[in-house]
């Protein structure tokens, strides 16, 4: 199985993935470049901006992918 055919199953299973996500589960160091090969594919897949706190309590931005 390819990292995009993982990255889809992971999806469909969990409704979103982050690069957390994907370097825990299937060691994906990057993920924003298989996101952009599954959307030249054709696969209507959306990314948004979301803001958490890291373990130091500083603000922390990162992409939360899911089809849309």
């Amino acid at each position: 199985m390819t990292q995009c055919e993982r990255i889809l199953q992971y999806i469909d299973e969990n409704g979103s993935i982050t690069q957390l996500d994907a370097l825990r589960e299937f060691g994906c160091m990057r993920l924003a470049s298989r996101i952009s090969d599954l959307k030249k594919a054709g696969y209507p897949i959306r990314g948004k901006m979301e803001t958490s706190k890291n373990r130091y309590g500083e603000s922390v931005s990162y992409s939360r992918y899911f089809m849309g």
